[in-house]
Protein backbone atom coordinates (compact mmCIF):
# COMPACT_ATOMS: atom_id res chain seq x y z
CA UNK A 1 0.00 0.00 0.00
CA UNK A 2 1.08 3.43 -0.97
CA UNK A 3 -0.24 6.76 0.40
CA UNK A 4 -0.97 9.26 -2.02
CA UNK A 5 -1.38 13.06 -2.03
CA UNK A 6 -3.44 12.88 -5.35
CA UNK A 7 -4.95 9.99 -6.16
CA UNK A 8 -6.16 11.26 -9.67
CA UNK A 9 -2.51 11.94 -10.97
CA UNK A 10 -1.27 8.60 -8.99
CA UNK A 11 -3.87 6.71 -10.75
CA UNK A 12 -2.96 8.10 -14.28
CA UNK A 13 0.79 7.44 -13.66
CA UNK A 14 0.08 3.63 -12.94
CA UNK A 15 -2.51 3.34 -15.34
CA UNK A 16 -1.29 5.44 -18.34
CA UNK A 17 3.00 5.54 -17.62
CA UNK A 18 3.06 1.76 -16.55
CA UNK A 19 0.32 0.29 -18.29
CA UNK A 20 -1.33 -0.79 -15.46
CA UNK A 21 -5.50 -0.88 -15.22
CA UNK A 22 -7.58 0.60 -12.13
CA UNK A 23 -8.89 -2.69 -10.79
CA UNK A 24 -11.25 -0.93 -8.41
CA UNK A 25 -11.69 1.93 -6.68
CA UNK A 26 -13.80 2.97 -3.15
CA UNK A 27 -14.99 5.44 -0.95
CA UNK A 28 -14.88 5.44 2.72
CA UNK A 29 -17.26 8.41 4.03
CA UNK A 30 -16.59 8.12 7.59
CA UNK A 31 -13.03 7.78 7.76
CA UNK A 32 -12.50 10.02 4.95
CA UNK A 33 -10.20 8.11 2.63
CA UNK A 34 -9.99 5.97 -0.59
CA UNK A 35 -8.55 2.71 -1.89
CA UNK A 36 -7.76 2.36 -5.32
CA UNK A 37 -6.44 -0.50 -6.44
CA UNK A 38 -4.07 -1.32 -9.77
CA UNK A 39 -2.32 -4.06 -11.23
CA UNK A 40 -1.44 -5.73 -14.33
CA UNK A 41 -4.48 -8.24 -14.07
CA UNK A 42 -6.50 -9.41 -10.59
CA UNK A 43 -5.29 -11.43 -7.58
CA UNK A 44 -4.26 -14.18 -7.24
CA UNK A 45 -2.97 -14.78 -10.77
CA UNK A 46 -1.13 -10.95 -10.35
CA UNK A 47 0.15 -8.76 -7.68
CA UNK A 48 -2.40 -5.88 -6.87
CA UNK A 49 -0.73 -2.40 -5.83
CA UNK A 50 -3.44 -0.73 -3.02
CA UNK A 51 -3.13 3.29 -3.51
CA UNK A 52 -4.43 5.33 -0.09
CA UNK A 53 -5.39 8.72 -0.50
CA UNK A 54 -6.42 10.14 3.05
CA UNK A 55 -8.92 13.03 2.14
CA UNK A 56 -7.38 16.55 2.73
CA UNK A 57 -3.52 14.79 3.05
CA UNK A 58 -1.27 16.37 -0.07
CA UNK A 59 2.08 14.81 0.50
CA UNK A 60 3.88 12.66 3.26
CA UNK A 61 7.24 12.30 4.62
CA UNK A 62 8.41 8.73 2.63
CA UNK A 63 11.21 8.30 5.72
CA UNK A 64 13.83 6.28 5.18
CA UNK A 65 12.11 2.66 5.19
CA UNK A 66 11.02 2.44 2.20
CA UNK A 67 13.25 1.42 -0.61
CA UNK A 68 11.49 1.05 -4.13
CA UNK A 69 8.74 -2.00 -5.77
CA UNK A 70 10.08 -3.94 -8.21
CA UNK A 71 8.18 -4.58 -11.63
CA UNK A 72 9.72 -7.18 -14.00
CA UNK A 73 9.31 -6.54 -17.72
CA UNK A 74 10.61 -8.06 -20.74
CA UNK A 75 12.75 -4.82 -22.60
CA UNK A 76 13.63 -2.18 -19.57
CA UNK A 77 15.20 -0.16 -22.71
CA UNK A 78 11.94 -0.12 -24.47
CA UNK A 79 9.85 0.46 -21.39
CA UNK A 80 11.91 3.69 -20.51
CA UNK A 81 11.28 5.02 -23.66
CA UNK A 82 7.39 4.05 -23.38
CA UNK A 83 7.43 5.90 -20.09
CA UNK A 84 9.28 8.91 -20.97
CA UNK A 85 6.70 9.00 -23.68
CA UNK A 86 4.11 9.01 -21.46
CA UNK A 87 5.36 11.71 -19.35
CA UNK A 88 6.93 9.74 -16.31
CA UNK A 89 10.30 10.04 -14.54
CA UNK A 90 12.86 8.26 -15.06
CA UNK A 91 15.52 8.27 -12.90
CA UNK A 92 18.07 6.08 -13.74
CA UNK A 93 18.49 4.97 -17.32
CA UNK A 94 17.98 1.42 -18.58
CA UNK A 95 21.28 -0.67 -17.99
CA UNK A 96 23.85 -3.31 -16.05
CA UNK A 97 23.52 -3.35 -12.72
CA UNK A 98 26.78 -2.46 -11.16
CA UNK A 99 29.08 -5.22 -10.70
CA UNK A 100 26.11 -7.50 -12.52
CA UNK A 101 24.56 -8.44 -16.06
CA UNK A 102 21.18 -7.48 -15.31
CA UNK A 103 19.75 -4.60 -16.71
CA UNK A 104 17.32 -2.43 -14.66
CA UNK A 105 15.87 1.06 -14.49
CA UNK A 106 14.16 3.00 -11.69
CA UNK A 107 11.38 5.70 -12.33
CA UNK A 108 9.38 7.67 -10.09
CA UNK A 109 5.34 8.25 -9.55
CA UNK A 110 4.33 11.65 -8.95
CA UNK A 111 4.70 11.10 -4.69
CA UNK A 112 8.24 10.04 -5.29
CA UNK A 113 7.75 6.25 -5.10
CA UNK A 114 11.04 4.55 -6.43
CA UNK A 115 9.85 1.89 -8.57
CA UNK A 116 12.43 -0.39 -10.20
CA UNK A 117 12.09 -2.20 -13.75
CA UNK A 118 14.22 -4.97 -13.60
CA UNK A 119 14.49 -6.50 -17.36
CA UNK A 120 13.69 -10.27 -17.76
CA UNK A 121 13.04 -11.04 -21.15
CA UNK A 122 11.05 -14.51 -20.14
CA UNK A 123 8.16 -12.23 -18.42
CA UNK A 124 6.72 -11.24 -22.01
Amino acid sequence: MLRVGDLDKSIAFYTTVLGMQLLRKSDNEQYKYTLAFVGYGSNPEHAELELTYNWGQTEYDLGNAYGHIALAVPDAYEACAKILAAGGNVTREAGPVKGGATVIAFVTDPDGYKIELIQRPESA
